[in-house]
């Protein structure tokens, strides 16, 4: 049977490739984005249903979860690195201004989203968050953002159990191939990230976007509560 999954950050990178194997499968994808020529691109590119929504604001959330009766799959991929604040702000303004962006970006917007579609959610159903190798090591505001998902998520797992749904994360290592570093990576850091891994290579969005689709089937509905890490053994967990 055909499922509806919403993939917010649907237009790129990790996001992306979670939508367009769920639409491979058959599945009915909902996709979003902020920018909406890549929402219209992408969306017709998969054959999926594109809404522009910036997952950080609660208007245009609530007006997204109008839009869905019913949802099978929740996967929240909005997110990543804020810009820096402007140099030209006064040094705790820009410390602050960081710090709220990188919530925003990757707590906020996991937390809206799934708060505002969670009466369409349907009983076997399932919600994953894309997480960051970030929150376990030199992070800084975004690992600590990404920290603050995996708390809540395991708080939402107990809350949404006995629905017969669960909430995983996906803590994903260096991955590429996506818009993450903007360009800025050098060839000495990428080489230090891919050392880390015991499979000596980076990570790739289909990666993440199988390790979602799993999570999503019916071989994984007693793991909830989980954060699933997926970065070649550059973090390793006993």
């Amino acid at each position: 049977m055909s499922r509806t999954v919403l993939v917010t950050g649907g237009t790129s990178g990790i996001g992306r490739a979670i939508a367009e194997l769920f639409a491979a499968d058959g599945d009915e994808v909902v996709l979003t984005g902020r920018r909406p020529d890549a929402v219209e691109r992408t969306a017709a590119e998969l054959s999926a249903r594109g809404v522009v929504c910036d997952a950080t604001d609660p208007g245009q959330v609530a007006e997204l979860a109008d839009l869905l009766p019913e949802v099978h799959v929740l996967v929240n991929a909005a997110g990543g690195l804020p810009a820096p604040a402007g140099a030209d702000l006064p040094r705790l303004h820009a410390v602050s201004a960081d710090w709220q962006a990188n919530l925003a970006q990757n707590l906020l917007s996991a937390v809206l989203t799934t708060t505002a579609v969670r009466p369409a959610l349907a009983p076997g159903g399932s919600v994953i968050s894309i997480g960051s190798l970030g929150a376990e090591r030199r992070g800084g505001a975004y690992g600590a953002s990404k920290a603050a998902l995996a708390a809540w998520n395991a708080a939402l797992s107990a809350e949404l159990g006995p629905l017969g749904i669960t909430s995983n994360v996906i803590a994903a290592g260096y991955v590429e191939g996506t818009e993450f570093f903007r360009g800025a990576l050098t060839p000495e850091r990428r080489a230090a990230l891919i050392a880390e891994t015991h499979t000596n290579r980076p990570g790739t969005p289909a990666d993440i976007a199988r390790t979602a689709h799993f999570l999503a089937s019916l071989g994984a509905r007693h793991i909830t509560g989980q954060t699933l890490h997926v970065n070649g053994g550059a973090h390793t967990t006993r």
